[in-house]
This record gives structure tokens, C-alpha cells and sequence, in this order.
């Protein structure tokens, strides 16, 4: 934002304005206390607004003139500049004298001011300027007396309208510092919340709760009807919404602005985008003409990372973006840009001390648990070959083939353990994402898995759980006994028992040696036991080699408030 020019010197305003009225008539010296008590009350207002509608009342008092406006010129650099004034602030007697102020300023923009001119003097326009810059124009009409305004009121009108500009372009430096300390106050507000993990625990790609934090946050800011966060659109090169803040439902959550659209290169390559008439240059696709009025968006990037973009837009018919609310937003969305990549790094290096515990527990375990699991089966074994009874060496038989699944689960987990942890999605699906990869290690092969319809809408916690264990203890009785090649999961929460209620249904099937006649079946009576806790089932029978060779599980439970 190019810098305010600086405001002369009080003094030397007044040496100029002396000098201007050497000379002057016994009626404009009288009428000078009147002017210096009006100049003393400009600069008090809590506003511009407050100001200009001082300012047009004095010079209005102070001349006698029945009615008079002000226009201010938009701020250099405004993207409204050349489209008109910035504010009008009108004074007038009556309502016919008010509704007239509109036509003061056109004259006075026809003919220019300084003016005095007009049939018989009737109108009288002055420029409000302070050194070469000028703010706007002052103008007034219609002496109370009837007569013609007259050089000593021009000069007082001058003199009045020095100091105005001057107080104008001082509530000007005042508004823009003040909105430059909110957005400031605003950039560390997110900032805060970003990096404190409240507005979520996600990275760059989703955020967490933080796109509508910071979608609220710029349309406060920009004072807009709505604020929008736009991210990377997973392999369609364009950019979708992530959150939107606003009064009033918009429909925009979701939809995407596609790579064709002529504002997502631009964005991409950390260019803002200025939109005056949605309706004409939609800001996101066909949903949107007709709603907002003019728009703005600016790139969130950090270096040559462009990791989204901020979109803001006023009520249809709202002031434009100006100048230094542009460039200010632009700082904003780097600002978020900057607390989401250090985020991300904290995220990494949280995620980084987590691995190194893990490693260290995963050591432990191989070093100490496995060794020491080892050692009891070959104790147990030396015990099984010296002892004669046949119930005593069954039974120890039992505790070695115990002790050989409980290290290969170890294992399984200590190999879990050594892993990165995996992208995968939260909920009754990630869990069982996680048990069938684990499988994997003792296994030698990835088993298949299928999910069908809602898994993790449609099914409870606490069924999710039983679910859970029930898939866990099917997969460890098919690496320690089926001696399988191939295994297939299937989740399906679209099934239905037998009475017909609806119900979530687990199936492993293996191609091994399926459940022998007379053996060990501990395993699938845990299974049956869970099933039925939750009013279910579990039941066996063939499996996936040919002729029905290997087993399948099915597990099935009533979802939930369908149980017993």
C-alpha cells in the first residue's frame, strides 16, 4: 500500500491563509472569529463521514448559503476511481434544497473550481485540497440574503476548505492504519488457531476445522456478504471450495472452480483476481451470478507454493474492492499461507517423535518379549520330549502352539509398530484397513478387502469394535492353521439376518486346509460369542480353493438400535 503522504505544516497553512486575507475588507475581519472557531471543530469527528457532514454544514453557516454538498474523490489507486465519488454529504434547509445538492456537484465538475460563477454568482465551488492532491469538491448555493456570493465569502470558503482537506486526508491516514491493525490483529488470530491445533488436526490438504476459520475471518475483515477458502482439487487441476462463511445458505460448499476457468491459472501462479460483476465473470461457476456483487481473490502461497486461494465478495451493488483493501488481503492470505506450511511442520515433527517411541517400544519387544517367548517354547518342548504321560505332553504341546501364535502376533505388531502410519481414512473403515495390512506380514501376501455400502454411517461404535476383534481373531486363526494362499475380506453393511433386520456382515474366506474334523475350535467359538452378544450369528463353512477347499467365516450383527 503506497504511503500516505504526509500533512503540511499547521503553521505554515496558517501563514499562507494570513497572507491571503492581507488586505481584506472590515466585514471578512469581523467574520473571522467565526472561521478560526469552525477550523478549531473540523478535525474532532470520530469519522470521515462525521467530518465531511461538519465540514458542509460550517461552510454552509459561515456564507449564509441555503444549501451545500461535498464529493470526495476515491483514494488513489482505487479500483472505483474514475467511476464516480467516493461519498456525497449533502446540507440544505428544506428537503427541495437537499435533493438539489446532486446538481451542485455536477455543475461543479462541468465548469471546475474554483468557481463563483453561475447566473449572478448563485453558486459558489471550491476544491478541497491539500498541496497538490485533491480530495474532492465543496460547493454552495442559494444565499439566505438573496444576493450573489461576493470575493470575501470565496476567501473564507478557501481558507475553510485548506483546513478540510487537511482533515480529511487525517481521517483518511486514521481510517487506513486502523484497518491495517485489523487485518494485522486478524492474520495472527488465525495464525493462533492454526498453530494451536484448534481449528484441526489435519494438514495442508483438508485443515481441519481451520477453512472455516479463516473463511469467517477475511469476511469479517473485508466487511463482504461472504467468505470463501478454495483448495487444490484432488487430480482436476482446478480449485474447490472448502468452507464458506455467510448469513444466509449459499449452496457454494463443494462446488469446484474448474481448471478452465480463466481465474484458476492465475491464482495457481500467485495473482490475485478482481471481479466486478459476478453476473458477468462468475466467481464460481454457473451458481453463482446474480447473488454477489463485487468480488476479490487472492492467491494463499508461500514461496512458489500455492497451497489455495481466499475469495470474498460484497452484497450486489456494494462499494468496490479498494486499493489498499486488496493489498491487504493479499498480505492476509500469505499470512495463512505461512501458519499452514508451519502447521504442517509441527504436524511433521509431532508425527516424527511418535515414530521414534514406536521404534523404540518395537525394539524392545524384539530384543526382550520375543527372546524371552523363545526361550519358554524351547523349555516347554525339552520338558514335552522327557515326560511320559500322554495328557501331560498334549497339554504342553497346546502351550508351545500357543506360545508360536502369540509370537507371531508379536511380530505383526512389532512390524506395525517399525511402519510409517499409513494415509488411511478415519473410522470402522480405518481400523479395518489397519488389521488387514498388519495380516499381511505373517501371511507373506496382502489379503483382498471389499467394503459395501456405508460402513462407517451405518455401523456403531461398539459393533465397529466387536467387528474389529472378530477380523482380527479370523485372520490370526488363518495364518496359524489354514497354511492359506489367498484371503478375502468383505465388509458388507448393506446385509440382512435371517428375521430380516438390517445388519453389518464380516466374511474371511481362505483357499487353506479348511477346519479339521475333531480339532481346536477356540477361535470360532470367541467369533460366535461376539456375534451373539450384539444379537447376531457367527457360522463357517467352505472356502475359496477349488471344490470349497479352505473356510469361510461369516460374522454377522444388527446394526445399530436394530438389536435386541
Amino acid at each position: 500500500m503506497a504511503a500516505a503522504a504526509p500533512s503540511p505544516d499547521p503553521l505554515d497553512v496558517a501563514a499562507e491563509a494570513t497572507r491571503g486575507l492581507r488586505g481584506l475588507s472590515t466585514e471578512l475581519t469581523a467574520r473571522l472569529p467565526r472561521l478560526l472557531e469552525a477550523m478549531r471543530a473540523l478535525g474532532t469527528g470520530p469519522d470521515a463521514h462525521t467530518v465531511l457532514d461538519r465540514i458542509v454544514r460550517t461552510a454552509a453557516e459561515l456564507v449564509g448559503a441555503r444549501r451545500a454538498a461535498i464529493g470526495v474523490h476515491h483514494a488513489e489507486g482505487d479500483a472505483a476511481a474514475g467511476q464516480g465519488l467516493a461519498d456525497v454529504v449533502t446540507y440544505g434547509e428544506t428537503e427541495a434544497d437537499r435533493e438539489g445538492c446532486a446538481e451542485l456537484l455536477a455543475e461543479a465538475r462541468r465548469t471546475g473550481a474554483p468557481s463563483a460563477a453561475g447566473p449572478q454568482g448563485s453558486y459558489l465551488a471550491v476544491p478541497l485540497r491539500v498541496g497538490e492532491e485533491t480530495f474532492g469538491t465543496l460547493c454552495l448555493a442559494g444565499k439566505r440574503d438573496g444576493g450573489p456570493f461576493t470575493e470575501s465569502d470565496r476567501h473564507l470558503v478557501e481558507v475553510l476548505a485548506t483546513e478540510a482537506g487537511i482533515a480529511i486526508g487525517h481521517t483518511r491516514v486514521q481510517g487506513a492504519t486502523r484497518q491495517r491493525e485489523r487485518w494485522i490483529e486478524g492474520a495472527v488470530a488465525v495464525t493462533q488457531a492454526l498453530l494451536s491445533g484448534g481449528a484441526g488436526d489435519s494438514a495442508v490438504g483438508g485443515m481441519g476445522g481451520g477453512p472455516s476459520v479463516v473463511a469467517e475471518k477475511v469476511r469479517e475483515l473485508a466487511d463482504a456478504a461472504v467468505g470463501i477458502v478454495l483448495l487444490p482439487e484432488d487430480g482436476g487441476g482446478g480449485l474447490k471450495v472448502a468452507a464458506v462463511a455467510a448469513d444466509e445458505p449459499s449452496g457454494l460448499l463443494g462446488t469446484a472452480l474448474p481448471a478452465r476457468s480463466p481465474a484458476v491459472p492465475r491464482l495457481l501462479a500467485g495473482q490475485p483476481v478482481l471481479i466486478e460483476d459476478p453476473a458477468a465473470d462468475p466467481l464460481l461457476g454457473a451458481r453463482a451470478p446474480g447473488r454477489y456483487g463485487p468480488s476479490l481473490m487472492v492467491p494463499m502461497s508461500s514461496g512458489d507454493r500455492v497451497l489455495g486461494a481466499l475469495a470474498t465478495a460484497r452484497e450486489r451493488g456494494g462499494r468496490p474492492f479498494t486499493a489498499s483493501e486488496r493489498a491487504l488481503a493479499a498480505q492476509f492470505a500469505a499470512q495463512v499461507a505461512i501458519a499452514l506450511v508451519l502447521a504442517e511442520a509441527q504436524r511433521d515433527r509431532e508425527r516424527l517423535v511418535v515414530l521414534e517411541e514406536r521404534d523404540r517400544i518395537a525394539r524392545d519387544l524384539h530384543d526382550l518379549v520375543v527372546q524371552r517367548l523363545f526361550a519358554a517354547a524351547m523349555l516347554l518342548e525339552s520338558a514335552e520330549r522327557r515326560s511320559d504321560a500322554p495328557e501331560v505332553r498334549a497339554r504342553i504341546e497346546r502351550a508351545v502352539e500357543e506360545l508360536g501364535a502369540t509370537i507371531q502376533e508379536v511380530r505383526t505388531a512389532i512390524y506395525a509398530l517399525q511402519q510409517a502410519p499409513p494415509e488411511t481414512p478415519a473410522g470402522l473403515r480405518g481400523r479395518v484397513l489397519r488389521e488387514v495390512r498388519a495380516a499381511a506380514v505373517p501371511l507373506g501376501f496382502q489379503p483382498s478387502l471389499t467394503f459395501v455400502g456405508p460402513v462407517d454411517d451405518q455401523v456403531g461404535p461398539m459393533t465397529g469394535a466387536h467387528l474389529v476383534a472378530a477380523l482380527r481373531e479370523a485372520l490370526s486363526n488363518a495364518f496359524r492353521h489354514a497354511r492359506a494362499q489367498r484371503i478375502e475380506v468383505v465388509v458388507d453393511a448393506t446385509a440382512r439376518l435371517a428375521d430380516g433386520r438390517p445388519a453389518v456382515r464380516l466374511t474371511v474366506a481362505d483357499d487353506g486346509v479348511g477346519v479339521p474334523a475333531g480339532g481346536r475350535r477356540s477361535g470360532l467359538a470367541n467369533l460366535a460369542r461376539r456375534a451373539e452378544a450384539l444379537g447376531g450369528s457367527s457360522a463357517f463353512g467352505p472356502g475359496l480353493g477349488e471344490g470349497g477347499r479352505g473356510t469361510a467365516v461369516t460374522w454377522e450383527a444388527p446394526l445399530p438400535g436394530e438389536g435386541t
